[in-house]
């Protein structure tokens, strides 16, 4: 049997050492969670290595060469018409090349406003475009999160917003997988 001042000692310790395990418990329930659910991906992969992203790029590049090829061949007419000028002008009376000096300015300028309006459509498209993908992105991630248990997921930029991650927490490669899956209809 035990003496009276054993058990006075155990019992103090017991204290002490229930709070001791309790603090450990609780310090291993966090540690674990937060290893499984503060994880990333890299935002720029995803951007670069979507299947919509090349499929989206492809079909505005082709847009924007046609775009632009509309452009250039109005110069083209243009300069044309300049040379045709130069040439011509010394056969022309002033009236003649006071008139044909203003047509070729008002088309002239006319060429610069179509062209104005041709870049800013090719902005706004690839804008659009983008945030497009985007969406696209940040909603399938919102769902892979929800259904695989994850509280957060960062986006990683490669501007510094995460320095160092343990390798098992780049989702990256499986939201990719999943991401093209889903785009290509499996």
């Amino acid at each position: 049997m035990m003496n009276k001042s054993a058990i006075s000692t155990i019992s103090k310790l017991a204290i002490p050492l229930s709070i001791l395990a309790l603090m450990v418990s609780v310090a291993t329930f966090f540690i674990s969670r937060s290893t499984s659910e503060l994880v990333y991906v890299d935002v720029n992969r995803l951007l670069e290595s979507y299947t919509r992203t090349e499929v989206d790029r492809k079909d505005f590049n082709e847009r924007t060469t046609v775009m632009k090829a509309n452009v250039d061949s109005l110069m083209l007419d243009w300069q044309n018409e300049l040379k045709a000028y130069e040439k011509e002008r010394s056969s022309m009376t002033k009236k003649e090349l006071a008139l044909k000096q203003e047509l070729l300015q008002n088309k002239q300028q006319q060429i610069n406003n179509y062209q104005q309006t041709v870049q800013k459509q090719i902005q706004e498209e690839d804008q659009k475009m983008t945030q497009t993908i985007v969406n696209d992105i940040n909603s399938y991630v919102k769902n892979y999160g929800k259904n695989h248990g994850h509280h957060i997921i960062f986006g990683a930029q490669g501007n510094g917003n995460i320095m160092y991650a343990e390798e098992g927490t780049d989702l990256t490669d499986k939201v990719l997988i999943g991401l093209n899956e889903q785009y290509n209809g499996k």
